[in-house]
């Protein structure tokens, strides 16, 4: 097999792989469009609302573990999974430093797999990447600042400020690592995580006042991130190149 039949059969594989993945993802998109149609603003806290709300997450991290198996466990399907104890926990607001924590967990988990061999980055560093390194955590350190006086009036402050700090820091790690894989999935799933935790802090430490359609843009970009870090992770393989794929065949 010469290269310019492998190359054929390797466009082929892919057009086979991503029509099989877009089959497996329909029953996250029909989980999703569940929350959106169930979800009312008299949303009463319940087990049911709770799991309505983690289905597309978990959907998500069993597509990943088929995949990818169980390597995946201490990467995204693990943080997927705590992903959706975190879900779980921000439906009662009495549990929020618990879904905090539980989100937490997996953004590591996350950086924990944006370091392995599968991600490793296609490319050199560039400047754009280092300025957007630099960008990411002056944005992070800014965030917190931002929010530091409005994060001291709440009840529990002595406990909110530095647990909010840590979490800070740990999302700003996990998309900066993103970035390190200069993978598109990956990177626009990181940077939608934060865009996503970012309004929802702005509302909950009343830094302005709740929006008309608030909730729904945090879900809709927090729903955005966790399928594209999925598709990133599954898309994820070491480098090849053309010269060993074609020795191989």
């Amino acid at each position: 097999m010469d290269i310019l039949e492998t190359d054929a059969y390797d466009r082929r594989q892919k057009r086979n792989t991503s029509c099989a993945l877009c089959l497996s993802l329909v029953p996250f998109f029909l989980a999703t469009a569940a929350f959106f149609y169930t979800r009312t603003p008299d949303f009463a806290p319940s087990a049911v609302a709770a799991g309505v709300k983690a289905a597309p997450t978990l959907l998500l991290a069993f597509l990943v573990l088929s995949w990818k198996g169980g390597q995946s466990v201490l990467g995204v399907a693990g943080g997927l999974v705590s992903s959706a104890v975190g879900d779980i926990c921000l439906v009662w607001s009495e549990l929020f430093l618990h879904g905090m924590g539980a989100f937490a967990v997996a953004h590591l988990l996350y950086a924990f797999s944006f370091l392995s061999a599968r991600y490793s980055p296609l490319s050199s560093s560039s400047c754009w990447i280092r300025f957007l390194y630099v960008l990411l955590f002056v944005m992070g350190g800014g965030s917190y600042v931002y929010l530091y006086p409005y994060i001291q009036k709440a009840p529990d402050a002595a406990v909110l400020t530095p647990a909010v700090g840590v979490y800070v820091a740990l999302i700003t790690l996990m998309v900066a690592l993103a970035v390190r894989t200069r993978r598109a999935a990956t990177l626009l799933g990181g940077l939608s995580f934060m865009v996503s935790d970012l309004t929802l802090a702005l509302q909950i430490f009343k830094v302005m006042p709740s929006l008309e359609h608030g909730y729904t843009i945090v879900m809709i970009t927090y729903y955005l991130a966790q399928l594209l870090i999925a598709v990133g992770d599954i898309k994820a393989v070491e480098n090849e190149d053309d010269f060993a794929k074609w020795k191989r065949s």
